[in-house]
């Protein structure tokens, strides 16, 4: 701590100066500069020195680096140290500390002889209360710091006993894992040339170049395999005919877990990797495969290659376990939700498919949908079946009809019930597409929709919440498709059934008391606890659900429909991302909880219990939750909705 006797004043005209270029006092007025210049104090700290120990220190400064440096960093309950930054000249720390009134959040240290400037906690406090931008800059950067701090601490907490060379997927980039330079081949040499260069240079892939030298395309002995053997075609057959077109690629500094998902997302095992214009190599699935132990590539190859239904099960049950290495190593809820949601895709358009080919072929076109979280693309460990089945509307005699109805029913049937016996439970409201109820002919489902935006009543209402998060899975693409393009075009144009929305959008409040306490369940099963996903995550999805059919956005998944919606104008940028960090902060917090549960060998479930959050995580929890309110201000003008 710096007091009188250990600082000295400097030249009020040079501080000035120094003020004039250092965010954000350079936005002040010159008066408030003038008045400032004379309060800052300023103090030497030599190198190696602790300026503020974490939960130790009162904090009565605000401090701003004059000269030097300075690191910061928080240490857990078991004494874990993490690294939060360095910070240099006009950076300052203790703004968080005397926002919240509290000891030192993180500890400080300089790492070089250093210079700071010190103003009085009472004269920053008065400028927080006079000028709104100023204050907005340090809220926001308050906002950041907490979170940082827990999501540090709620890494620390799920990766007990796991050692740091597992990290490598969330710390090294495509570039790192590359092995050596692309190699090539122009698109008018045979498959044959292909596949004596590939053996010849013990490659998997080779790039494809046009007659002027640009990469057009990739050649990998799967697509040998798959479209010259099985196909039967000559191995004259020109490499252009065959090679995967157009060519993806992943910029050279993404992470390597991005270029996972990536390959999960394109069903590929070979990766082109790109600097700038120029193709730098070519990153495999066994590339990223040796740096985890547990691999999604590795199970969705198990998936594809898997010819019996029962043989699906086992693998869907260990697909939890790959999914919680990937917690166990850093990954952020909103990639972990995205690798959930391509593994349950994985397995259920091969169940569908293996279940469809012993049927043999429908009588119409359908398209096999999810709602819902599923819908949404937003699955955690605990998932409920939410499907249904849209066909299209047959001929109108009554023997094609019957024909349709049976088929799907027996398809529907079959694919529940084995869905079930991969782990994933039915719902408890029965809306599957095994319910007649949701297995119907796309006019109905036209006439559906129809009936719940025209009229807002509870359960229309309830029923449009769930359902119009569908997006397709398996089948046709076009009855689905259809539906869509049709929404996205009568939502916007149904002011009623949107100011319903909003509506419900208001009736979740922030689970917090007056005095910022968090509201938990009274009594029953779980008791002190607090329900996550109805009073934390629901006011969020809510939120852009609506907001994105006013606007007229085909997107589901709530962090997609929210960005979407800051690019376009919108919605104010400071509410997109208030809204982003604290929507992904409590899924993070969700899938912990439900990842410690699993070690329990408990059921997971969405409860936690805030005795057991860390205090930054309690912290940032209660800022997430009062971002609700916020939420429910802005509807509430944005619809002119009168609570």
């Amino acid at each position: 701590m710096v007091d009188d006797r250990d600082s000295h004043t400097s030249d009020p005209a040079s501080i000035r100066r120094f003020l004039e270029r250092t965010l954000p006092f350079h936005e002040l007025p010159a008066a408030a500069l003038d008045r400032l210049a004379v309060e800052f104090r300023v103090d030497f700290f030599p190198k190696g020195m602790r300026v503020l120990r974490q939960g130790e220190s009162p904090v009565d400064f605000l401090h701003i680096v004059r000269s030097g440096g300075v690191k910061v960093y928080f240490t857990d309950p078991q004494g874990a140290v993490t690294l939060k930054d360095f910070r240099g000249e006009g950076a300052y720390f203790g703004a968080l500390g005397i926002l919240r009134d509290s000891k030192a959040n993180f500890s400080v240290e300089t790492v070089e002889d250093t210079f700071c400037l010190f103003l009085p906690k009472e004269m920053f406090r008065r400028l927080l209360r006079e000028h709104t931008s100023f204050a907005g800059y340090f809220l926001k950067s308050f906002s950041e710091e907490l979170i940082d701090t827990a999501y540090s601490a709620l890494r620390v907490d799920g990766l007990r006993g796991v050692t740091e060379d597992r990290f490598h997927l969330f710390t090294l980039t495509a570039a790192d894992v590359i092995k050596r330079l692309p190699e090539s081949i122009t698109g008018s040499e045979s498959a044959q040339a292909a596949a004596k260069r590939m053996s010849v240079l013990g490659v998997g892939s080779l790039l494809v170049t046009d007659p002027g030298g640009e990469t057009v395309g990739i050649l990998t002995t799967k697509d040998l395999r798959a479209r010259i053997v099985s196909a039967g075609l000559d191995y004259s057959t020109h490499v252009s005919d065959v090679m995967s077109s157009p060519l993806h690629a992943i910029p050279a500094d993404a992470g390597c877990f991005a270029a996972l998902l990536t390959m999960m997302r394109l069903n590929a095992h070979h990766l082109p990797v790109r600097r700038g214009d120029a193709i730098i190599g070519v990153v495999t699935a066994h590339d990223l495969m040796v740096h985890q132990s547990a691999s999604p590539v590795r199970l969705l190859r198990e998936i594809q290659t898997e010819s019996r239904i029962e043989g699906l099960h086992r693998i869907a049950r260990n697909a939890p376990y790959v999914v919680k290495s990937l917690v166990e190593q850093g990954a952020k809820a909103n990639d972990i939700c995205k690798v959930i949601t391509v593994i349950n895709d994985h397995i259920a358009v091969k169940l569908i498919g293996l279940i469809h080919a012993e049927l043999g072929p429908e009588p119409c076109a359908f398209s096999w949908i999810t709602f819902g979280s599923e819908g949404r693309k937003e699955q955690t460990f605990k998932t409920d079946q939410d499907n249904a089945l849209i066909y299209e509307t047959p001929a109108e005699d009554p023997e094609s009809q019957k024909i349709a109805r049976m088929y799907f029913r027996t398809l529907a049937a079959q694919v529940i019930t084995h869905l079930e016996q991969c782990g994933y439970p039915p719902c408890p409201g029965r809306m599957m597409a095994s319910n007649a109820k949701w297995r119907k002919p796309y006019v109905v489902w036209k006439n559906y929709f129809e009936h719940w935006m025209t009229t807002p009543e509870p359960q229309q209402m309830l029923h449009a919440k769930i359902f119009f998060d569908f997006r397709h899975v398996f089948g046709h693409h076009r009855p689905a498709g259809d539906l869509r393009d049709y929404l996205t075009i009568e939502a916007p144009e149904r002011g009623l059934f949107l100011m319903h929305l909003a509506k419900d959008c208001l009736s979740g409040k922030a689970p917090l008391t007056f005095f910022r306490n968090f509201v938990v369940e009274k009594d029953g099963e779980h008791k002190n606890r607090l329900d996550l996903k109805t009073r934390g995550l629901v006011p969020f999805v809510d939120f852009a659900r609506v907001m994105a059919l006013k606007h007229g956005i085909k997107e589901t998944n709530t962090l997609t429909r929210l960005r979407l919606l800051d690019e376009a104008g919108h919605i104010p940028h400071e509410l997109y991302t208030e809204t982003r960090d604290a929507y992904e902060f409590q899924m993070q917090l969700r899938l912990v909880g439900q990842l410690r549960m699993l070690d329990r060998d408990e059921p997971p479930h969405n409860y936690i219990d805030p005795a057991e959050l860390s205090e930054p995580e309690k912290q940032t929890l209660k800022q997430a939750f009062s971002v609700i309110d916020d939420i429910r201000s802005y509807v509430r003008d944005e619809f002119r909705v009168v609570e």
